[in-house]
């Protein structure tokens, strides 16, 4: 029997993921000076992912001491698979409700592949059951790809546990030739946190990242998506900056306010 489905909290918000800092998270000590200068640009919390090692209860202390709450992060399948307690108490240390996958990447696949892979997913999730965090996953372009004539992502979400929530990336969606708001729609109420970045396109026709705001999507519909949908947190992401990727933080930040968001 399928477990209850979480309700979140409609207040949003805005987060970096640290993915975009990666380059400036592989020792404690970048880890610190990252956090103050993503405090500094005027981010309230993060997505801890792609960190270098770091003993959890530094990490909370750095977190704590620049006044950032740790929104989401992002934990390897395995770990969540072979340690789930150790995530939960991680977690718990941090103030953090959400954990999910960067996706899976499948070679080749059927459908069948697909459902072979929500089913060992929801497993994984039973392990987390109860216990304050909650396990999601992160979309690319390629769940887009049709099997039966159905995207890999609708087929996901129809047979994950409702308790498995999404974490819609606006950037890969259209990347897959879909629509951000449509899917952020699609996933209300199952949808605490969104990977925000932009889109432009090249004259030699390749589309490329852009900080929020400063490309080709459709924004005003996102947002008003995200409101809808009960998104809580709005996680800034740009997996290839083109300047600083601090600049390009700041510059997606104060894009967003503008907005009204």
């Amino acid at each position: 029997m399928a477990r209850a489905r979480p309700v979140y909290n409609p207040h949003t918000m805005i987060g970096a993921q640290l993915y975009t800092l990666r380059e400036f998270t592989k020792t404690p000590a970048d880890i610190a000076a990252t956090l103050k200068r993503v405090k500094r640009i005027g981010y309230d919390g993060v997505q801890c992912s792609a960190l270098g090692p770091i003993d959890p209860k530094e990490l909370a202390s750095i977190l704590t001491g620049e006044g950032l709450s740790c929104l989401a992060t992002h934990v390897p399948i395995d770990r969540m698979e072979k340690e789930p307690q150790k995530i939960i108490e991680e977690h718990k240390l941090w103030g953090c409700k959400y954990t999910a996958i960067g996706g899976f990447f499948p070679k080749e696949a059927t459908t069948q592949t697909w459902l072979d892979f929500s089913s060992k997913f929801n497993g994984i999730a039973k392990k987390f059951e109860g216990s304050g965090v909650a396990v999601g996953y992160h979309n690319h372009s390629h769940e887009l790809s049709h099997y039966d004539g159905k995207p890999a992502l609708q087929i996901l979400m129809e047979h994950f546990d409702k308790s498995i929530w999404m974490e819609i990336d606006t950037y890969w969606i259209t990347h897959g030739g879909g629509d951000p708001a449509a899917w952020i729609a699609k996933c209300r109420g199952r949808i605490p946190a969104v990977h925000l970045k932009d889109m432009l396109i090249k004259l030699d026709r390749t589309q490329y990242m852009a900080e929020v705001g400063e490309g080709n999507l459709n924004w005003p519909a996102i947002l008003a998506a995200c409101k809808e949908a009960g998104v809580e947190h709005l996680l800034v992401e740009q997996d290839v900056c083109y300047r600083d990727p601090f600049e390009s933080l700041e510059i997606s930040l104060k894009n967003l306010k503008d907005m009204g968001a």
